[in-house]
C-alpha cells in the first residue's frame, strides 16, 4: 500500500476540482510543486520505517492523495488498522481514532500527529461520568459512540459508529439503553426506535459536536429553495430536524457512496469540509451547494506534523494506554463487532 514518487502534475490532477473556501483547500500546480516534496520524504520514511498512514476523510485533501495509505470513517480505518502489517501506525485525525487503533493493535506504535489535542465531543465526557451514570442507571445497557477515549469506553459495554449503530442498539438484548455522549445521535436513535416500533428505554447524555451542531433548518431551506434538485445529506450527529429532513443520513463512508451512487448531480452535505474535498475530487460531476465547517481538530494536522512524527516523534503523538484500559475498551469494540 506504500506510496512511490510523486510528481506535481501527478498531485494536481487529484486536486484541481477541489475548490472549497479560503487558499487553503485550492490548489494551483505552482502549490502542489511546493507541497511535493515533502510528500516525497514522508513516504520515503514509511517505507524505512516500515509505517502506514491512516487519514480520516476530514483531513487536509494533500495528506488524503499525497501520503495516505488509507481513508475513511472511524469504523472502516479502526478495520484497516487490524490489516495492516506496518509496525507503526500514523493515524492522521484525532486522540481518540489513535487509541482505538491502539486498543485494537497494541503492539504496534501509534502515533497522533495532530497540533490540537482534543475533539468536542470525545471531551464532552470522561470516565468518572460515565461511572455515575452507571450507578444512576444500573439496569442499562451502556452505548458509547466511537467518538469517545479509550478511558470512557471501558466503563461502558458496548461501542457503536455512526454507520451501525442503529443496527447495533436493535441488536442489544437490553430494553433499556443509555447512548452516550452525542445527545443529537441519541435523540435521533431514540426516534428511529419509536419510528420501527421498537419499544426500548433510550437516555443519552448532553455532549455534541461542535461541527455538526452548528447546522440548522435554515441550511435546508435556503438550499431547497435554490436549487430544487438538490439532495440533502446529513450525519447523524446533526439535530433531528436537519436528519428529518434529510435525503439520506449516514456516517462520511455512507455519505460518499450515497453521492456516488445516486443520479443527483447536487448535494448539500451537512458534515465536516473534508468529506466536501473527497467528493469534489473523486466525483468531479457532482456539483456541492451550499457551504460547509471545518473542524479545527481535524484540520491541525499538517504534512510538516506527520513529517516530524515519523523522524523524531514527541511524547505527546504516542498513544500509550494502560492494559487494564485497553483490554476493557477492548471488549465493547469486540461487542460492537459481533452485534454489528
Amino acid at each position: 500500500m506504500l506510496k512511490t514518487q510523486i510528481t506535481a502534475s501527478q498531485l494536481y490532477e487529484k486536486l484541481k476540482n477541489i475548490k472549497l473556501g479560503a487558499s487553503v483547500c485550492q490548489y494551483s500546480l505552482k502549490k502542489c510543486e511546493e507541497l511535493v516534496p515533502i510528500i516525497n520524504e514522508i513516504n520515503e520514511l514509511k517505507e524505512e520505517k516500515n509505517a502506514v498512514i491512516l487519514a480520516h476523510s476530514y483531513i487536509s485533501p494533500e495528506i488524503i492523495y499525497g501520503v495516505s495509505d488509507f481513508v475513511g470513517d472511524s469504523y472502516k480505518l479502526s478495520k484497516d488498522a487490524l490489516t495492516t502489517t506496518a509496525s507503526t501506525i500514523v493515524f492522521v485525525a484525532v486522540r481518540f481514532m489513535g487509541e482505538t487503533a491502539k486498543i485494537l493493535n497494541p503492539e504496534k506504535e501509534v502515533l497522533v500527529p495532530a497540533t490540537l489535542d482534543g475533539c468536542s465531543l470525545a471531551d464532552s465526557i470522561n470516565a468518572e461520568t460515565v461511572r455515575d451514570l452507571r450507578r444512576q442507571y444500573p439496569d442499562h445497557t451502556f452505548i458509547c459512540y466511537i467518538n469517545t477515549t479509550a478511558q470512557v469506553k471501558a466503563e461502558c459495554d458496548v461501542t457503536v459508529t455512526s454507520a451501525n449503530v442503529y443496527k447495533v442498539a436493535k441488536a442489544i438484548p437490553n430494553d433499556k439503553i443509555y447512548f452516550l455522549p452525542d445527545k443529537f445521535m441519541g435523540q435521533n436513535l431514540k426516534n428511529y426506535m419509536e419510528r420501527e416500533g421498537i419499544k426500548k428505554d433510550i437516555k443519552f447524555y448532553s455532549g455534541t459536536c461542535y461541527v455538526h451542531e452548528d447546522y440548522g433548518m435554515d441550511d435546508i431551506l435556503k438550499v431547497r429553495l435554490e436549487y430544487p434538485d438538490a439532495k440533502i445529506v446529513s450525519h447523524p450527529e446533526c439535530n433531528s430536524a436537519i436528519v428529518d429532513n434529510s435525503d439520506f443520513v449516514g456516517s462520511t463512508e455512507q455519505m460518499l457512496g450515497y453521492m456516488k451512487e445516486t443520479a443527483s448531480k447536487q448535494f448539500l452535505m451537512l458534515t465536516e469540509c473534508g468529506l466536501s474535498a473527497r467528493l469534489q475530487s473523486e466525483f468531479p460531476d457532482k456539483q456541492l451547494v451550499g457551504s460547509c465547517t471545518m473542524c479545527k481538530f481535524m484540520k491541525s494536522n499538517t504534512l510538516g506534523n506527520i513529517l516530524r512524527a515519523l523522524k523524531n516523534p514527541l511524547p505527546k503523538d504516542r498513544v500509550i494506554l494502560d492494559e487494564p484500559t485497553r483490554l476493557r475498551a477492548l471488549k465493547t469494540i469486540e461487542a460492537m463487532f459481533r452485534y454489528a
